[in-house]
């Protein structure tokens, strides 16, 4: 249990045996897609993305049979050509979730910092050893004001609905 006790490095998620692999491989996609677009953080917007891209559950219970998964893709992929511009050169922090002081991860915006170490914390209290991508995707759902958040609701879901199924409502 020791190991679950240490605090979350987001700079050393490659092998965190508290992320599963298929969250592992969301966080790297999510640093080369901020990479691409040019943008020096990872926000909820990359994590959002390259999980719909990755995780087939995540991506399940996202769209829930309301076929509103693409449209969701289809504004993050214009991101980069117009979408999210006003978002180019800022740092997201909601200040939803809370940011652990002290724990700054270089290279990530505070919220989606936060994302991913309440997914973890998510998976924690309900007895798992590994956060999964469902974890992340009610983790981004719980911050109101993030930029995930404002791109589902910008593509018609009620991410209300990932707070009342997901692991962080128990």
């Amino acid at each position: 249990m020791h190991s679950e006790a240490r605090p979350l490095d987001l700079t050393h998620l490659d092998d965190d045996a508290r992320l599963t692999v298929e969250l592992r491989t969301v966080a790297a996609g999510a640093r080369r897609r901020a990479g691409r677009d040019g943008d020096r953080q990872i926000d909820t917007a990359h994590l959002l993305h390259s999980l719909l891209e990755t995780d087939p559950r995540a991506r399940a219970v996202c769209d829930a049979g309301s076929g509103q998964v693409a449209r969701v893709l289809g504004y993050l992929v214009q991101r980069s050509i117009g979408y999210g511009m006003e978002w180019r050169g800022s740092v997201e922090d909601s200040g939803a979730l809370p940011v652990i002081a002290g724990r700054a991860a270089p290279g990530w915006s505070p919220s989606a910092a936060a994302a991913m170490r309440t997914a973890v914390l998510a998976a924690q209290r309900r007895g798992r050893i590994q956060a999964d991508g469902v974890d992340l995707l009610t983790a981004l759902a719980a911050d109101p004001e993030s930029r995930a958040v404002e791109v589902l609701r910008t593509a018609g879901l009620d991410v209300s609905r990932y707070l009342d199924e997901g692991p962080v409502a128990s």
